[in-house]
């Protein structure tokens, strides 16, 4: 891509290698300076001007300090609050409270993020045992509520000077708390923070500002795990489906910034601007929100981003194509070097501001001779307009512009129609020729002028070039994947009759080369890039637009549902583990065969690898996707190898997820836990995987136990023809084993009144053994139809009504022996069954809705339900990682 770094800002900047950070801060800051001549005796500015007074840095940095000891995260600034930190399971799991103290707020944000709550930036501090009329009332606004002075009338009016920190009585500012949470988060937290962020709409954190190291970091890395789906409109006409991460795209990018003064909103419109006509939404924080007027202390300089993502319906669709808008927190006079950046990257800036003086014409006029185009949003102060309009007049031409780039919104303007016509200046922009940049393209241009790239450490450096090697294979290198139509014992065969003499070779060898590096957080780095790399490779074709929501989900009695899909599957982390579990198991058989000698063996050390990945995060897979077999040397080595790491804290809980796919079973664990395991149909789970959930060690002997376990299954078979086949057996026995393994199953359903008959008959199985199973039962409104709570009658529904999926399943399994429902199961007592109601996940319409509020809340009380049945013992009890070990073997 060819940079406009000289043409964009004009003779104000000069290109600037990666390394020379320091000095293009100091020159953007001399810049200012020298813009500034003599027009410094009143500042507007949000604060001290950072160019204008020499004191600034010391300023801010006590600030800054002041600010992470008033959230209580002064602790994370050597050692970096983690996400197994964020993730631990403590008393605040199980509790719905309102924050007591500055403190509790970055951990409320936290959790309720986990939840995919859309109000997690809605947390403010509650002062305990005070009557509401009593608490401290909130102080005005002196950053987004702008009001303006004129000097005339009050020359030593300065609305913009410093307040006062927040206390423990006044509500600090969510972009404060945002920015103050990333500084004291490693590269991972906050990767999740900005994950969870773009499933609830907010904008998305850019630019981070840290003027106490006297520079700014380009959240590259944290965007990139961000993943999109939206409809593509090919040149010829055709359009599909297209998911990828928002680091790549390129697309029209449009910047909103405030020079000095400005009575509207910058946020506010942009808001208006991504909204469609019925339904407003809050992408960027703002003043009206609430606890909006809290004034900011550290987060000025913050970059925002946010996409306008088309879904293929033309009455939703405001833009054709994505578009990408940047909102600078704070005055570009302060902010100097993201102004500059933005000039750079953007396909048009807009200017909001009340008043050009000398000092805004001589910062404007910098912008000579650059390719981005420059509206201005005016709100005419009285008494300058006479000014405003001479120094206008001569600006727009050393702009390159004319009066169509002048907007005039004051109070008495129609909004409606001031945004529809902000709207028309957008497309019409990115339909002519004009800058596209990506978010990696951005981050090359943030380089040059000297702000630092989270994704530039050696580490995670060198993790990419690990996984760039490993990528290049196919899946003809890994030689030990099953085939999808065979039975364990062709696997067994396979593995019996492999070559190994040269041990792992090739791709495999160069995976568990970076599995193998000392450096935790260089390992971890390389699966993520791992889980990109394949997931690049692995790009499908695009898509058809998508069926009515009701359509999508899985049908009793839908043949399609029960099949194989007919694509190949594509290449994953569970490949690579896969491969190294058969040549442990396979090596594990000439042992005890007497083939080879134990003291021989070179793969023994693969369990403890994978159990590191197991601590870190990564789902493991318990039952082969592709076989449905559980390879058990495998598996009972991975729980040795837990067992002798775990020590003392041994004590497990294990929990599972059963279902039909399309049911949201991986999406439940996921913001239940703030687990990652996949989603959707093309990469939701085949097989079983688990991950490890760590209770903090203040709250495992209340709780009773150190750790839950959570396995999450593939969508069973549903529908009539749901017995066809000998695939039925294998998914008997599969959820035969997550069932007999787990403390609690929770039980998805598409309906109230039908269960996949592989879970009917691993109920029988469990029932004739002894084993009598903890379960609770979901029930997700995928049709977007408000449903009421549970009702008495649904469990007679489950319980008695016997259906064409019970008769078939009776027909398939002579053992049933009359088993049509649950009811005719010994324990399964229609006043204690559960039935859990869920709304639908999203409010809107995807690409552009958000998580409705109504499903994080029942999450969250199914979560804090499922933890209460474990601390007073309604779950079958904790089990050690032995008796885990003997299940396994015995199931």
């Amino acid at each position: 891509m060819a940079s406009s770094g000289h043409s964009d800002v004009g003779e104000v900047a000069r290109e600037v290698k990666a390394s020379e950070r320091g000095t293009a801060v100091a020159i953007a800051d001399l810049e200012w300076r020298e813009m500034e001549g003599d027009d410094c005796e009143f500042h507007y500015g949000d604060g001290t001007n950072e160019a204008q007074d020499s004191d600034f840095p010391t300023v801010e940095r006590s600030r800054l300090q002041d600010m992470l000891c008033l959230l209580g995260l002064e602790t994370y600034q050597v050692q970096k609050l983690s996400l197994q930190d964020a993730l631990q399971i403590s008393s605040d799991s199980v509790r719905n409270w309102a924050p007591q103290a500055p403190r509790d707020l970055p951990w409320t944000f936290l959790r309720k993020l986990q939840a995919l709550n859309a109000e997690a930036r809605n947390s403010t501090t509650v002062v305990p045992d005070m009557p509401p009329d009593a608490r401290p009332v909130e102080k005005e606004s002196q950053v987004e509520e702008i009001v303006y002075w004129d000097t005339a009338d009050d020359i030593s009016a300065d609305i913009y000077s410093f307040s006062e920190l927040p206390t423990p009585d006044t509500p600090v500012n969510p972009l404060d708390l945002l920015c103050a949470l990333l500084l004291s988060s490693d590269s991972f937290l906050q990767q999740e923070i900005v994950l969870k962020m773009s499933l609830c709409q907010f904008a998305l954190p850019l630019i981070l500002p840290d003027s106490e190291n006297h520079g700014h970091t380009f959240l590259l890395w944290a965007l990139r795990g961000v993943m999109r789906t939206w409809w593509a409109q090919s040149p010829r006409g055709v359009g599909g489906l297209r998911e990828d991460s928002v680091v790549l795209p390129r697309a029209p990018t449009f910047a909103f910034v405030r020079m000095e003064v400005s009575s509207n909103s910058k946020s506010q419109l942009l808001n208006a601007l991504l909204s469609p006509g019925h339904r407003q939404r809050d992408c960027f924080w703002h003043r009206d929100l609430s606890v909006g007027t809290s004034p900011r202390e550290i987060a000025d300089g913050l970059v925002e981003i946010s996409w306008f993502l088309p879904s293929g319906r033309e009455d939703l669709d405001l833009f054709p194509e994505p578009v990408a808008f940047l909102n600078l927190r704070g005055d570009i006079g302060s902010h100097w070097l993201q102004f500059k950046l933005l000039t750079e990257v953007s396909s048009a800036v807009f200017i909001l501001t009340d008043n050009i003086s000398r000092k805004e014409y001589k910062l404007l006029s910098s912008m000579k001779g650059s390719a981005t185009k420059c509206y201005f949003i005016l709100s005419p102060c009285r008494g300058k307009r006479n000014t405003n309009l001479r120094l206008l007049g001569r600006l727009l031409p050393v702009l390159r512009v004319d009066h169509s780039h002048v907007l005039v919104k004051v109070s008495s303007t129609d909004s409606a129609r001031f945004v529809h016509r902000l709207r028309s200046i957008v497309v019409h922009v990115a339909r002519s020729p004009c800058k596209r940049l990506s978010l990696e393209d951005m981050a090359h241009a943030a380089r040059k002028l000297g702000l630092r790239v989270d994704e530039d450490g050696e580490e995670c450096q060198r993790a990419k070039g690990q996984m760039e090697r490993v990528t290049g294979a196919t899946r003809g290198a890994l030689r030990l994947q099953g085939d999808p139509g065979g039975t364990g014992a062709q696997v067994d065969r396979e593995l019996r009759q492999a070559p190994w003499a040269g041990g792992p070779a090739g791709v495999l060898q160069d995976f568990i080369t970076g599995l193998g590096s000392p450096s935790p957080g260089e390992k971890q780095y390389f699966l993520r890039w791992m889980e990109w790399g394949l997931a690049w490779a692995a790009q499908l074709r695009p898509r058809q637009p998508p069926e009515p929501a009701a359509a999508l989900r899985a049908k009793p009695g839908v043949a399609a549902d029960a099949s194989e899909p007919s694509r190949a599957e594509p290449l994953g982390l569970e490949h690579f583990l896969r491969e190294m579990g058969q040549l442990y198991e396979a090596e594990s058989c000439l042992v005890e065969a007497g083939k080879l000698p134990a003291g021989q063996r070179r793969f023994a050390h693969f369990p403890g690898l994978a159990l590191e990945l197991l601590l870190m995060g990564l789902p493991l897979e318990l039952v082969d996707g592709t076989t449905l077999s559980a390879p058990l040397r495998w598996v009972t080595g991975l729980l040795k190898e837990l067992h002798a790491h775990l020590g003392r804290r041994s004590r497990l809980v294990v929990l599972s997820a059963l279902g039909v796919p399309g049911t949201g079973k991986s999406t439940l664990l996921n913001t239940m836990f703030g687990l990652r395991f996949a989603t959707g149909r093309a990469r939701g789970p085949r097989g079983a995987f688990m991950q490890l959930v760590t209770v903090a060690e203040s709250f495992s002997q209340d709780l009773g136990c150190d750790h839950i376990l959570v396995i999450d299954s593939g969508g069973l078979i549903a529908g009539a023809l749901a017995t066809a086949g000998g695939r039925f057996e294998l998914e008997v026995s599969l959820a035969t084993l997550i069932m007999g393994l787990s403390n609690v199953t929770v039980v998805t359903l598409a309906d109230t009144r039908d269960i996949p008959p592989a879970i009917l008959q691993a109920f029988l199985r469990l029932e004739k053994a002894g084993h009598m199973p903890s379960y609770q039962f979901v029930h997700q409104n995928l049709h977007d139809v408000p449903v009421p709570g549970p009702k008495p009658r649904d469990r007679w529904w489950l319980l008695e009504q016997p259906g064409d999926v019970s008769r078939a399943t009776v027909q398939a399994d002579k053992q049933a022996d009359g088993l049509r429902t649950l009811a005719d199961l010994a324990f399964c007592d229609p006043e204690k069954l559960h039935i859990w109601h869920i709304p639908s996940l999203w409010h809107g319409v995807p690409p552009m809705a958000c998580v409705s509020l109504g499903y994080s809340e029942a999450i969250f009380e199914l979560k804090r339900c499922l933890l209460e049945n474990i601390r007073n013992g309604l779950s079958n009890p904790y089990r050690s990682v032995q008796q885990l070990i003997e299940l396994v073997r015995q199931l």
